[in-house]
């Protein structure tokens, strides 16, 4: 079969055949329709994200496919099944805490690693293959509608964070980071959820206007400015009441100044959830003061991805018609150009956009 693969940090992807993966128990095979390129991921094959990847390896973070082959432990899905293949790999001889790899893309300390040992290749590929329980089915669809249903991968982070908070119908939730990719995927998913209304900081006036426009007058945006206490209160009197929940997905390359300051607006016994990349690439973490915390009872919840039901529950949500798909604007590439696919991601990072590759 043909894949894309990454044999270096810092060199491009070689397009070239590969063995077609075998199956084991426990193990699904997928013919790859589509999956979506990060747009950092230039930011990964240069080595500058510093994720775990042990080389060579066919990237590519989950996709959207048809099962082509079956383990025996398998009960549910039959050959030919459209299904999403949720990249979120765990460990199974410690539920309670089990190890975590991002199939294609990064693994979390030396159990992680030793997972992606064996699930380690991704989506850039014609075939891939799938531990069994993350393989989601998603009823009859196109080969068509699979570029937009690769949205699912974005859709699936925030989601994580809102579940992890247990973010509730009618609460008012606070998005710091609203104007980037995953940010924007966090307003429609608190919406969809049943959000009062979402307070939307940011810079870019453009991206806030888009995102009232698309929502309606539910989205509060907010322009920053840059001084944490202007903006801390700025935040607090553009919330219709007492903001239960703020969700931080910002970049690495933020402050944690400007963090601290949505993190900090959130009423007494609210819930904050970080999901961002405060401190990854070095610099000073984010502080907060220990008496607020206590004396407030505030509950601070790390979160990285989802849990295992998440992508089924997301997907019944998309097809209640409570979460679109359609806001997101997709640009097709085949597996042959791979890295003009990559670079494209990099340059057309945003809100509602991403970029697709169809083995």
């Amino acid at each position: 079969m043909k894949a894309a693969v990454l044999k270096s940090f810092g060199s491009p992807l070689i397009i070239e055949d590969v063995p077609e993966p075998t199956i084991g128990t426990g193990e699904v095979v997928v013919d790859v329709v589509a999956t979506r390129v990060l747009s950092y991921m230039n930011e990964v094959f240069s080595g500058e994200r510093n994720y775990a990847l042990d080389l060579p390896i066919i990237p590519g973070p989950g996709g959207i496919g048809r099962v082509r082959a079956l383990g025996p432990d398998a009960t549910r899905l039959a050959i030919g099944d459209w299904v999403f293949c949720d990249p979120t790999v765990r460990s199974r001889d410690d539920a309670a805490a089990p190890d975590i790899a991002l199939q294609g893309l990064t693994a979390a300390g030396p159990g992680g690693m030793r997972l992606q040992q064996h699930f380690r290749h991704g989506s850039f590929a014609q075939q891939m293959r799938v531990p069994t329980e993350n393989v989601k089915r998603l009823g009859a669809i196109t080969s068509e509608e699979a570029t937009r249903w690769c949205a699912l991968g974005t859709l699936l982070v925030p989601y994580g964070g809102f579940l992890a908070a247990n973010l509730r119908p009618g609460e008012i939730v606070l998005v710091s980071g609203a104007t980037g990719n995953f940010g924007s995927a966090a307003v429609a998913v608190a919406l969809a959820m049943g959000a009062a209304c979402v307070v939307a900081p940011g810079r870019n006036e453009t991206i806030l206007a888009d995102l009232v426009r698309r929502f309606g007058d539910r989205v509060r945006p907010v322009n920053l400015t840059g001084n944490e206490d202007e903006d801390r209160e700025r935040m607090k009197r553009a919330s219709p009441g007492p903001i239960d929940c703020v969700f931080d997905i910002m970049p690495p390359s933020v402050s944690p100044t400007v963090v601290r300051a949505a993190i900090m607006t959130v009423r007494p016994y609210g819930r904050v959830v970080l999901m961002g990349g405060v401190g990854m690439l070095g610099g000073p973490g984010l502080e907060l003061p220990y008496n607020w915390i206590m004396r407030d009872c505030i509950t601070i919840h790390g979160v990285w991805m989802y849990p295992p039901d998440a992508a089924t529950r997301l997907i019944a949500l998309v097809r209640s018609g409570l979460l679109r798909l359609d806001h997101t604007d997709a640009t097709e590439f085949d597996l042959d150009h791979a890295n003009e696919a990559v670079a494209h991601a990099a340059a057309n990072a945003g809100p509602f956009k991403m970029t697709v590759i169809r083995p």
